[in-house]
């Protein structure tokens, strides 16, 4: 029977192994998937920079998923280069094509006094809560800390609000700002699933925040029961990351454009009518903004309200949940955002199109005019109000 040095010596003539300093010459160069394949305990203690752990008894039921790519370079360590290279070893039987184990481990790596980061830890019940985000390489443990300490403002809990911020508290979105200064209505149920019918009369705010802790008890809901107006909009907006559009009013999308091109906070944009919707990203730093898409506002009467037009109660619920994914990638910084495009939807005929939304070159409320801009109350004008 062949004994464990025997089946290291084995491993070892099969696989490659770099020293550490390539391996951080490899890391500096980019484009290398850097594997750790301890324990957690030892995981916790210390880690390289950006990698992929999987601990290496579970290592031929996870890699698969955790690293996609079979062709891409991918450095493994352990603690001290056994482990890694009996990974190295199995990884090749799994087709991986340029897989290295790095000799002497993160021990070897420590000592040498290279870069090194405590990780971000969850804790058991967050490890539990979120588990599906972290099978996802492109979240991770990283990438919900990042969720969890993220910060996003809800304006409106009405029909985009209400699944929006269902979706975000759901995903474990740290801090959730809520701005309604309506009351829960009977009319509205059909659509505002924030709310139920034991709450018609409290205030919307209110029953926000109770239905989302109920949700997520990580998630910290901030109300502001009242009107966005000048006087309060850039003290409101100033500390969030990314704010969810559910107004149902032009001066309050004009209000929100110009406050949020003048800090540079990218707003996601839901609008419903009827059978339709669309979603769209106006991020002031790196693309168009509301004031490209809709220069002025159109007549009262060619923009009727949900309570003169109707809408059907589901639609909400489809447009809201994208305005949520949109967010989500935002903060994550995941895939391609619908900044500069419009996706619309109708559901009769249950078709989406893709619309490129471009920069007006005569709209002068931009990032870049950001000291110029002046947030005023536009209930009846809606030009633009900057300094000279």
């Amino acid at each position: 029977m062949p004994s464990f040095r025997d089946l290291l010596a084995d491993a070892k003539r099969v696989i490659s192994e770099i020293d550490t300093e390539e391996a951080a010459r490899r890391i500096a160069g980019g484009g290398t998937v850097v594997l750790d394949v301890r324990e957690p305990d030892e995981f916790e203690q210390g880690t390289l920079a950006g990698v992929v752990h999987i601990p290496r008894g579970h290592l031929e039921a996870q890699v698969e998923t955790r690293i996609v790519d079979k062709t891409a370079p991918v450095i493994v360590y352990c603690a001290g280069g056994v482990r890694s290279a009996f990974a190295a070893k199995t990884m090749q039987e799994l087709g991986y094509q340029n897989v290295v184990s790095m000799a002497g481990g993160f021990g070897r790596w420590k000592d040498e006094g290279r870069p090194w980061k405590t990780p971000t830890l969850l804790s058991a019940e967050q490890r539990n809560r979120y588990q599906r985000h972290l099978l996802l390489p492109e979240v991770g443990v990283e990438g919900q800390a990042k969720l969890l300490s993220s910060k996003v403002l809800m304006l409106g809990a009405g029909g985009l609000g209400s699944p929006a911020a269902m979706y975000l508290a759901a995903a474990g979105v740290g801090t959730i700002g809520i701005v309604d200064m309506d009351e829960v209505d009977a009319s509205n149920l059909q659509r505002q699933i924030l709310h139920n019918i034991d709450r018609i009369g409290d205030r919307k705010v209110d029953s926000a925040k109770k239905t989302l802790t109920m949700l997520n008890p990580d998630v910290n809901v901030v109300t502001y029961d009242t009107r966005l107006e000048a006087s309060n909009i850039l003290e409101i907006i100033k500390d969030y990351d990314v704010i969810v559009d559910g107004a149902d009013n032009f001066p309050s999308r004009y209000l929100l454009n110009d406050a949020s091109v003048k800090l540079g906070i990218p707003v996601v944009h839901g609008s419903i009518f009827r059978f339709e919707g669309m979603v769209t990203v106006f991020d002031p730093q790196n693309g168009p903004t509301y004031r490209d898409m809709v220069p002025l506002p159109p007549p009262a009467e060619l923009a009727p309200s949900c309570a003169e037009a109707g809408v059907l109660g589901v639609l909400p619920g489809i447009v809201g949940s994208i305005q949520a994914l949109e967010t989500i990638k935002l903060l994550l910084g995941l895939g391609d955002s619908l900044v500069g495009r419009i996706l619309s939807v109708d559901t009769t005929e249950m078709s989406f199109r893709v619309f490129k939304l471009r920069v007006d070159p005569q709209n002068e409320v931009t990032y870049a005019n950001r000291d110029r801009i002046q947030v005023r109350d536009l209930d009846g004008l809606c030009a633009p109000w900057l300094g000279h």
